[in-house]
């Protein structure tokens, strides 16, 4: 049988990457103790003020049709909520609702680029990113970030790899899986590059409210000289510990959101009406639980940084922002990959390899930070113990 070339170029990144996880759940589900460390959901439960919202819509009759840019309360609730974080007025028709930032990015490459462009983005990258590029036809020009540079995209890196094909920068700050965040600095040299060459600028700013204390926040959407090129997504996933909601949304150009509200209508034809009154009531004001989140994930790195930075040749790198601590494991002389198996088989912590991001991260692990703290402390336990059983070079 005949199928879409869609499916060949997204063969093997789906939940392929997230084999590890997997594993570990259907170990878990059997009864052996594993330690999982792999994916960042938050570590508390969506505020009951909000579930309560939903349910009170639902009672009142909110389960019918919406449309394509999104119920008007939460429309106006993310314009005004931008409108004052970013000191700019940001108009409702620069808005669009989405379910969640995976299909809000979705829908907005399928929105700016096709087969034959490219999309400039940092290696190593959220693991969904490559299919979500790959989805459209256009190609993806990874851009290392080293580690020596904080893993913060350089322009000189990205001036290198642009081309006549170059349509888009991608961007995600705070960042995932490194936890770096761009600077208001950073961010006008990255944005006056794509401005030179006519690029888009999209960011991935779905962890803005963890920022760890003392690392201010920065979006391109601060820049009103590029503000015709600068697209923006987020959720209430990670800042309201609600990512089976799936409540997403974008902003950007007026231009922009009318050129995606046909795609949108054809994808969805809108979202469901008691989550964006649920959603709307949560970004009209600070997330009652980020700031604690913050505080316990910080507090987490730190300790895996304590316990596992220069056992047995490890090296431990400490993020800005969000939910994970990156390990180094090179010494080793193994690939993150194998690891990480290892590890799970032996030791019972489950952990992301580095490659599962990228091939920058080769010889890395991305440690979750969700656990609680003596769960965490435990598998730093277990790690450093399989690290000295495998005699790690220092």
């Amino acid at each position: 049988m005949r199928y879409a070339p869609v499916t060949d170029r997204l063969a093997g990144l789906g939940g392929a990457k997230w084999e590890i996880h997997a594993l570990a759940r259907r170990m878990q589900a059997a009864g052996e103790p594993v330690i999982e460390l792999t994916i960042g959901e938050p570590d508390v439960a969506t505020p009951a003020a909000l579930m309560d919202t939903a349910a009170r819509a639902m009672r009142a009759g909110r389960t019918g049709y919406s449309n394509g840019q999104g119920e008007p309360a939460l429309v106006a609730a993310l314009a005004a909520r931008y409108s004052a974080r970013r000191g700019r007025p940001i108009g409702q028709d620069q808005v669009m609702c989405l379910p969640g930032t995976q299909t809000t990015l979705y829908a907005v490459l399928q929105t700016l680029v096709t087969e034959g462009d490219e999309v400039l983005v940092g290696d190593p990258m959220y693991a969904t990113y490559e299919g979500l590029i790959r989805a459209t036809g256009a190609a993806v020009i990874p851009v290392p970030l080293r580690p020596e540079a904080g893993f913060r995209i350089q322009p000189a890196d990205i001036a290198a790899r642009i081309t006549p094909r170059s349509r888009v920068l991608f961007l995600n700050s705070p960042h995932n899986p490194t936890g770096a965040v761009l600077t208001r600095e950073h961010l006008v040299a990255l944005c006056g590059l794509a401005a030179a060459h006519d690029l888009w600028v999209i960011c991935d700013e779905v962890y803005e409210d963890l920022c760890f204390p003392g690392v201010p926040f920065a979006s391109p959407l601060d820049l009103p000289e590029f503000a015709e090129r600068v697209i923006v997504a987020s959720s209430i996933s990670k800042s309201h510990a609600a990512p089976g909601f799936r409540s997403g949304w974008c902003l950007g150009p007026a231009e922009f959101c009318a050129r995606l509200l046909p795609l949108s209508e054809t994808m969805l034809f809108g979202s469901q009406p008691f989550i964006a009154d649920m959603t709307a009531e949560a970004v009209a004001s600070p997330s009652p639980i980020a700031a604690e989140m913050m505080a316990r994930f910080q507090r987490r790195a730190v300790l895996i940084r304590d316990r596992l930075d220069g056992v047995a040749g490890l090296k431990v790198h400490m993020p800005q922002a969000g939910m994970f601590a990156l390990l180094d494991i090179r010494a080793s002389g193994m690939t993150g990959d194998a690891f990480a198996r290892a590890l799970l088989a032996e030791a019972k912590v489950a952990t992301m390899p580095g490659e599962s991001f990228g091939t920058a991260l080769a010889g890395w692990l991305r440690l979750s930070l969700t656990q609680p703290d003596d769960r965490i402390a435990t598998a730093c336990d277990r790690i450093a113990t399989f690290a000295a059983g495998r005699r790690i070079a220092a």
